[in-house]
This record gives C-alpha cells, structure tokens and sequence, in this order.
C-alpha cells in the first residue's frame, strides 16, 4: 500500500472515530473546506479528482488533531482509535498577559462596552474599550471571513441566552456584517439598543424584524417595525461568529 493510501485511510478512521464519520467536522478541524477533505479521502473518484494527501498536509493534520509526528503514516492506525486511543494527547496551556507580546500569527480583539454618557442620565452608547482585548489566531479569523479590523468582543449579560449562553459568556462579533440585509435568520448578532449592547438571534420580517432569546419561557420574542427600527435607535452590531464561556 502506498504512503498516500495509508495516510488516507489512518484519516478516515480518525473522522469516523472522532468526528462522528462527518466530513464538514473534519474539515473545520484542520481549517479546509469539505469539498477539499472529501477529495483526499474518496477511494471511488476518478484519479485525476482525488486529492493525495502529501507530506505537508500530513504534518498538518498531525498538529492539528494532537498526534505524535509521522504517526498518519503508519499503518494499523484503525486497530488504535478504534481501541484505546494511544494517539490523541492534550496540549499544554500556555499562559499570558497584556504584556505577552503577539505572535505573527495572532492579531488583538477589543472589546464593545457600554458607556455611560454623562454622569446620572442613565443614557448610554456602545464603545470600544481601551484596555480589554483577546487575542485571536489570524488563520481563525479568516476561516470565518472576518477582516481583522471587523472583530470585536462582547460581553453577554443575563439569562437571556441560557442554555447556550451564560451571563458573562464572551462573543466574537463581525462588524461587517451590520445591515438587514446581512441577516441569516436564527443567527446570532449583537446589537446596539438605544445604547443597551444586547445579543440575540435575529430574524427578518417584512415589516420588521424579530429579535428571539434561547430562554423564551422568560424572555418572549420582540418585534420591531421598520418605524420602530428608527425610533429605538435599533442597530444592529454585528454577526456572531464565536464564543466561550466557563462551565459554571
């Protein structure tokens, strides 16, 4: 058997195992596009469409998935993952702080906070902070095509969002992508209400739109006409593209 076939096979396994046999899984793990992953891995396309999987992409995926180097290339890989799973092992946590300087392959993403916009008028605006940021791989962003400058960070407060998200749950925004006509009905957005920095999933109307929250039994849907839209002061941020929060 040739190295290519070994190597395609070992991949297989390794997306049936732990992928649940989804090649859209696999192929957001190691950053490439379904078509490009059902290519490498297809036994049955024409030798001209098939796409062999070469020593650099096999180092790759390596990296990617946690194996130890070379091991795509030996053959037997099923008898492991499907067994007791020697291959996988967990990465160590590397720590930093504002004082870390950014590697090239990492960008800074600051956070969209609420301010208040002057003392006791209770009236508020959406503004970039000075000092909270996260950093971000660049290869991440462009996976989700997000312009560096278009990525921002949010906070989320509430119930609101519950199960999915939780009070103090953090989300990354595209803010180029902050007009109705963006929308992906159920998406998420973050959303700049009358000053109020709110995250809901958004749904297109012909009169309107519906903004609707994961935890519905206390948070029922909203509706807003177009005239509505204006006098609220109703915009919309940007679409959510990630999130994270701790299991508490």
């Amino acid at each position: 058997m040739e190295i290519s076939d070994i190597r395609r096979e070992n991949l297989r396994s390794l997306m049936k195992q732990h992928f649940e046999g989804k090649q859209a899984r696999l192929a957001d793990a190691l950053g490439k596009s379904a078509n490009y992953i059902s290519r490498c891995l297809s036994t049955s396309m024409p030798a001209s469409s098939r796409k062999n999987i070469g020593e650099d992409f096999a180092r790759d995926i390596e990296q990617a998935l946690g194996l130890d180097r070379y091991r795509l290339d030996k053959a037997g890989m099923a008898a492991d993952v499907d067994g007791s799973n020697p291959t996988f092992r967990l990465s160590d946590i590397e720590t930093w702080d504002d004082e870390t300087p950014l590697d090239d392959d990492e960008v800074y993403v600051p956070f969209l906070q609420e301010v208040e916009l002057a003392a006791g008028s209770g009236r508020f605006a959406i503004a970039q902070s000075d000092s909270s940021r996260l950093r971000f791989f660049k290869k991440d962003l462009r996976h989700n095509n997000v312009q560096f400058s278009n990525a921002k960070c949010v906070a989320v407060s509430g119930n609101s969002m519950l199960p999915v998200l939780r009070d103090g749950a953090t989300v990354g925004v595209n803010v180029g992508k902050n007009s109705l006509g963006d929308i992906i009905d159920g998406d998420m957005y973050a959303i700049n209400h009358n000053g109020q920095l709110r995250v809901k999933q958004v749904y297109r109307l012909p009169t309107g739109i519906r903004l609707r929250s994961f935890n519905r039994d206390e948070h029922p849907d909203e509706d807003y006409t177009f005239a509505q839209i204006q006098e609220q002061q109703l915009l919309i941020i940007g679409h959510v593209f990630w999130w994270a929060m701790y299991s508490r």
